[in-house]
């Protein structure tokens, strides 16, 4: 039979170290930081930046009407002047509307105030699920047959925070794309200045952000509140998940 595992003494030290650091840590998490964010989130979604009466209210102020086109020196070879007010492509024969260089595609600023206050949010979540996930993962105790009833609570448990971590990442992603997709909105306003669908696609985009990061935020309030009470109603088992009394033998 092969001798057990030796671990050096000083790295043990350590390891036991930063296994109590994380106890403290998560369990402080659970019993104060969680209640006092979701009350946090719950202020938070009645903030006039989130809580708007009607979607106008954060709407950019865009000239939805059709600027007067110019040639962009960068553009100019190629392109030759139109009565229409356009420039002909004289490869493709194809007009040309171009956005005057001054008129910057700006984001809309309410909105991206907006993000920049949920996405820190959002980036706590994540961190706070996986360090409670660890600590949950460390008070597993080593496989044995029978009386896995509290290890099970701990596995679903960890499941749980994992998933939510997931969620909240997506979020993120979420946000990126929002974006990436106004932007190439804008690309195609930059390209036909004309079609004013396109300039109201770009408000629909911005009111569908809007909704989502309402929603998101009333998610992550609700994620504080599930883990919190799911946690502390299983705590006992969480930390003992198995019995320490063995049954008498009559």
């Amino acid at each position: 039979m092969s001798p057990l595992l030796k671990v050096d003494n000083e790295i043990k030290t350590k390891v036991d170290a930063f296994r109590e650091r994380i106890t403290r840590e998560a369990e402080h998490l659970v019993a104060n930081f969680f209640p006092n964010k979701l009350l946090e989130l719950d202020h938070f979604l009645t903030d006039p930046c989130i809580n708007v009466s009607e979607l106008k209210e954060i709407h950019s102020e865009m000239n939805l009407s059709r600027p007067d086109p110019v040639l962009i020196a960068n553009l100019h070879k190629g392109l030759e002047a139109q009565n229409d007010g356009g420039w002909e492509d004289k490869v493709t024969g194809a007009t040309v509307f171009v956005v005057p260089s001054e008129m910057m595609m700006k984001s809309n600023a309410k909105l991206v105030d907006l993000i920049e206050k949920v996405k820190p949010e959002i980036k706590t979540l994540i961190e706070k699920c996986n360090t409670v996930q660890m600590w949950v993962q460390l008070l597993i105790p080593k496989i044995e047959d029978g009386n896995n009833f509290g290890v099970s609570i701990q596995e679903e448990t960890i499941a749980e925070l994992r998933v939510v971590a997931l969620v909240a990442f997506s979020y993120l992603d979420h946000i990126s794309r929002y974006y990436i997709t106004r932007a190439q909105q804008m690309s195609k306003i930059v390209r036909h200045p004309q079609v004013e669908d396109y300039w109201r696609t770009i408000i629909e985009i911005d009111e569908n952000i809007y909704i989502s990061l309402k929603i998101i935020v009333s998610d992550l309030r609700n994620y504080y509140v599930t883990l919190h009470d799911t946690i502390m109603k299983n705590i006992e088992k969480i930390r003992i998940p198995r019995s320490r009394n063995t049954d008498s033998l009559y």
